[in-house]
């Protein structure tokens, strides 16, 4: 398995912001994480990113125990293992979309403009890399946070509302591009959405409530998590 969560709790004082999260994700797997609003989705996504500190349980991915790490490990894990697509795009106004999607790999000290291009073309922005982030579509300013995201091969990836500020149609092509490209680069997707037709895609959706993740019913949902 990729990623290993196992008994996870966060609390802010004495209040659970979730507890009990147990969750297996393989690699190339599609999980969807669905819940109300203030159920800690976006906390449960920050603690598998190790961006955040966990209360109770273990996050082991690769078999690597997250919680073990100190800070300075805790972001080296993240540059070479992780990707992660936000919400709100969160690309760089200064830079053009080639330097963007090709930040990765400069953190790594392995600038590659061959691989960059590659990725732009994949998420459908083919000779658009020297344009300006404010010359985009929201849609666009998405497939440039998933190119960003994959660029540097991750083994995980983690999307908290991908699709939240973007029209229906564009949302489905944004989640289109998504999807493939997980697919095709092996890595684990673990997807936080309010949206129902985003999480219909996944291969597991998965409910979170205080008592914990369990699955949401329906075909994608009868898996153990």
């Amino acid at each position: 398995m990729s990623l290993v969560i196992h008994k996870l709790c966060k609390r802010y004082g004495d209040t659970a912001v979730f507890s009990n999260v147990s969750l297996q994700a393989a690699p190339g797997e599609f999980i969807a994480i669905v819940g109300e609003s203030g159920v800690g989705k976006s906390s449960l996504l920050n603690c598998m990113a190790a961006l955040d500190d966990w209360s109770e349980g273990s996050i082991t991915h690769d078999g690597v125990d997250l919680g073990s790490l100190g800070e300075v490990q805790r972001a080296h894990w993240r540059r070479e293992k992780l990707g992660f697509v936000f919400q709100a795009f969160h690309v760089l106004p200064h830079l053009d979309v080639a330097q963007n999607v090709g930040l990765p790999l400069l953190l790594l000290h392995r600038p590659d403009p061959a691989r960059v291009a590659q990725m732009l073309e994949a998420v459908g922005l083919g000779g658009l890399g020297e344009r300006l982030p404010a010359q985009l579509s929201g849609g666009q300013l998405q497939r440039v946070a998933i190119a960003r995201a994959l660029v540097h091969r991750p083994r995980l990836l983690l999307a908290d509302e991908p699709t939240g500020n973007l029209d229906p149609s564009t949302a489905r092509q944004v989640m289109d591009v998504l999807e493939r490209q997980a697919r095709d680069s092996g890595a684990a997707l673990i997807l936080v959405t309010h949206s129902d037709a985003a999480a219909s895609r996944a291969q597991r959706v998965l409910h979170l409530t205080a008592e914990g993740l369990a699955p949401a019913g329906g075909p994608s949902g009868t898996h153990p998590p």
